[in-house]
Order: structure tokens, then C-alpha cells, then sequence
């Protein structure tokens, strides 16, 4: 579906297009010559090469909804919510809201293909050293997990009774520019710049190991996956390295050029959506996708520092 002759690949709806990941699939599907819109509840800064579409998904219509997705070719669902571990509220987005669009596309006559953005936290935790793949059983826990699994279930049970053209990747945690402060490294880097001599940060960082890729990798494999059709309905999206919390801390400190002995080590509980490792095993991405990651993790946290 690339543009040809200038013309667009077709027209391509994200939900949720106006957050971290939404943003950079916006980008990266107008890029290839889509049609963008994007869609959220509330306006936020324009997204650069997409029109702005207001619509609650988790609450509107089903009717309303497959209006909004109009002879779209393309519906990418890049809408979630980590900001509060409220089952309601994440109930509400992440199961919800997939349900009344997997609903809305299956009565669309002329069927787009629907990517949808499930997390590598519904595996649950699992031992260290374990690249986790496609086909490893999922035990999330915590509310976040939880029901961002519902979800994914959601589509990948509507693909499977042939209702919808659908995948779900699961992706691991998204840095680079953008990254929004109520995740861990998007809130080092607010923190970083209030940092002086009258106020130094004390740092809490727990020993975990987790895989992370950068947000435009990510928007990269959401491009592919909506250009192959009838490909397999589960795939995973990450660095597939596993990477020490101290490293990405370390590695953004010095991004941001605050002297080291301005930033001290504290001790507090920190909580987690996941396990305390998550390393994806991406080779089905690299087979069925021709993805791979491009941009390295030192890359991506100096672009998060120079965006914050």
C-alpha cells in the first residue's frame, strides 16, 4: 500500500493518536504516503501529516465508531493508559474500547486491517535470562497487564473467527523522544532538568532488566504490520536485549550533562508493570515484518533528553 506517483496509500485512522506511540505510527504511516487521521477524546498539539478526529472509543457507539473509521484501509489502536493502576479506568481503554472497535470494523463491507498494541507484560513475569517468545503462556499480573490482555485477546480471537484482518504486537517499553513523564525514563528527564546544586535529585532505581526499544522502531513494525495481510496474528516488538535500569538511568544522566554528584542514590519502593526481566524474542518480527531495530538505545535516550 505505498503511495504511488505521489497519491496516498490509503487512508489510515489511529486511536490514540495523539500519545507517545500514536504519535510516532502517525508520523511513520504518513510517511509512506497514508491518508492520517488521528483520533483521541481531547485535542491535543497538532500531530504533524495527520487531521485530528475527536472521539471517546471506549464509549461511543458502535455506529459512531465505524463512521469515524469511514473506507479507512488502515486502523491502528495505539490507545492505553499507564498513568494509574484504577481497574475501572484501564478496564474502560483497554478492554472496552477494543471491544466496541473490533465490533465497529467487523461491520465495516469493505475491511481494514486493524493492528492493535498489546504489551510484553502480559507473559507475566519470568525468569531471568528468558527471551520471551510468541508462543510462551500468558500469566500477567497487576490490573495493567491484566487487562491489557483482555484486549489483545479481543482481537486475536476476532482474527481467528475471521471477523477482522488483524494482529496484535506486543511491544516491550517505548523511549526516544516523547516519552511521557508518567513512565520511568520520560519522568528521569523532567526530574533532570529541575536538577541543581540547590536541588539535587535523589534517584531510586530498582535492579531490574528490562527490554526497550525505541518509540520510532516502533512505529516502524506498526507500518509494516499494517501493510501485510494475512500474516500471524501474534508478534512481538522490542530490542530483544535485556538492559539494567542503573545503565538507562546512567545513560540518560549523562545525556543531560548534570554533574554525577548531583544526582544520589535512594531507596524507596518502586512498583512495576511487569516482571524484573523482559527480554523479547523478536525473530518473528524479523521473518514475517523484515523489522529489525535501527535506532540504539544510547541514540534514543539523547533524543529524549533533547525533546524533553
Amino acid at each position: 500500500m505505498n503511495g504511488v506517483g505521489g497519491r496516498p496509500a490509503g487512508h489510515a485512522v489511529v486511536i490514540g493518536g495523539t500519545g507517545f506511540l500514536g504519535r510516532h505510527i502517525c508520523t511513520a504511516l504518513a510517511a509512506r504516503g497514508h491518508d492520517v487521521t488521528a483520533v483521541a477524546r481531547k485535542p491535543a498539539e497538532p500531530v504533524p501529516g495527520a487531521r485530528f478526529l475527536s472521539l471517546d472509543a471506549a464509549s461511543a457507539p458502535i455506529g459512531e465508531i465505524a463512521e469515524a473509521l469511514g473506507s479507512a484501509d488502515v486502523v491502528v489502536n495505539a490507545a492505553g493508559d499507564i498513568g494509574a493502576d484504577d481497574e475501572e479506568r484501564m478496564t474502560a481503554e483497554h478492554v472496552l474500547l477494543v471491544d466496541r472497535l473490533v465490533r465497529a470494523v467487523a461491520t465495516l463491507s469493505r475491511r481494514p486491517r486493524l493492528v492493535h498494541l498489546g504489551t510484553v507484560h502480559e507473559y507475566g513475569p519470568v525468569p531471568d535470562g528468558t527471551a520471551i517468545a510468541e508462543d510462551h503462556p500468558p500469566s500477567p499480573v497487576g490490573v495493567y497487564a491484566r487487562t491489557k490482555l483482555a484486549g489483545s485477546r479481543i482481537v486475536l480471537d476476532a482474527a481467528d473467527a475471521g471477523d477482522v484482518d488483524g494482529c496484535v504486537l506486543r511491544v516491550t517499553n517505548g523511549c526516544g523522544p516523547g516519552a511521557p513523564t508518567g513512565g520511568f525514563l520520560g519522568r528521569l528527564a523532567a526530574q533532570l532538568r529541575t536538577t541543581s546544586e540547590e536541588a539535587p535529585l535523589t534517584l531510586t532505581v530498582v535492579d531490574d532488566q528490562r527490554d526497550f526499544v525505541d518509540v520510532r522502531d516502533i512505529a516502524e513494525a506498526v507500518a509494516l504490520g499494517a501493510g501485510v495481510r494475512e500474516t500471524r496474528p501474534l508478534i512481538n516488538i522490542g530490542s530483544g536485549t535485556a538492559t539494567s535500569m542503573r545503565e538507562l538511568a546512567g545513560i540518560l544522566v549523562s545525556a543531560s550533562g548534570v554533574p554525577p554528584h548531583l544526582v544520589r542514590k535512594g531507596r524507596a519502593p518502586v512498583h512495576s508493570k511487569g516482571g524484573a526481566w523482559t527480554q523479547a524474542d523478536i525473530r518473528l518480527a524479523r521473518s514475517v515484518l523484515g523489522w529489525s531495530p535501527r535506532v540504539p538505545l544510547k541514540q534514543s535516550l539523547h533524543d529524549l533528553w533533547a525533546a524533553s
